[in-house]
């Protein structure tokens, strides 16, 4: 491994302006954004938004990361931390894979990347992730990180002209560590 943030498959850094095209992309996959149906949004507005995210500080721990493919540079996903509770030693991740790079082992590599350095370097002891509990994709992928369901928010989310089920899962940090080693040799 030749960084902290570079694993056989992927690479983590910032995002960059250039990098518009590419969320736009990944947007337009299928229209939706977690599941939710969104509105279209303009090229300019992409634009703005990767320029906003090139230049934002880190706020608490919660950051964007766009996830680079090693083989060919290209921007192939996006993983990072939304939400913390530095005072309890939680936060929650969340990964995005443009469709047509799905399945290459992009999203496992950047969530332990991730969690490498929000365990052993920022001390947190929990991940928690919120999946739509129709995403048998991702339920799949967390599970096979060594996730564990911690529960079930019935109906918690309405889109698509309905609610929708959410399922919280989560893993400690020496969950991980048994797992994944918290240092590459």
């Amino acid at each position: 491994m030749a960084s902290s943030w570079t694993g056989n498959r992927v690479r983590l850094r910032a995002v960059e302006p250039d990098d518009w095209t590419a969320f736009m992309h990944f947007a337009d996959d299928d229209g939706r954004r977690g599941s939710r149906l969104d509105l279209p949004r303009s090229a300019e507005s992409y634009r703005a938004w990767a320029k906003e995210q090139a230049v934002a500080e880190c706020d608490d721990d919660r950051f964007r990361l766009a996830v680079e493919a090693t083989a060919t540079g290209e921007l192939v996903g996006t993983v990072g931390s939304h939400r913390t509770g530095p005072r309890s030693g939680w936060f929650e991740c969340h990964v995005t894979i443009g469709a047509d790079q799905r399945r290459r082992g992009y999203a496992t590599e950047a969530v332990v990347l991730l969690l490498r350095f929000m365990f052993a370097e920022r001390r947190y002891h929990k991940c928690l992730a919120a999946i739509f509990a129709h995403n048998e994709a991702s339920l799949a992928l967390f599970r096979r990180l060594g996730f564990t369901e911690e529960g079930r928010l019935r109906e918690h989310v309405f889109f698509a002209g309905r609610h929708h089920d959410l399922v919280m899962m989560g893993m400690l940090a020496n969950e991980f560590d048994q797992r994944h080693m918290m240092s590459e040799p």
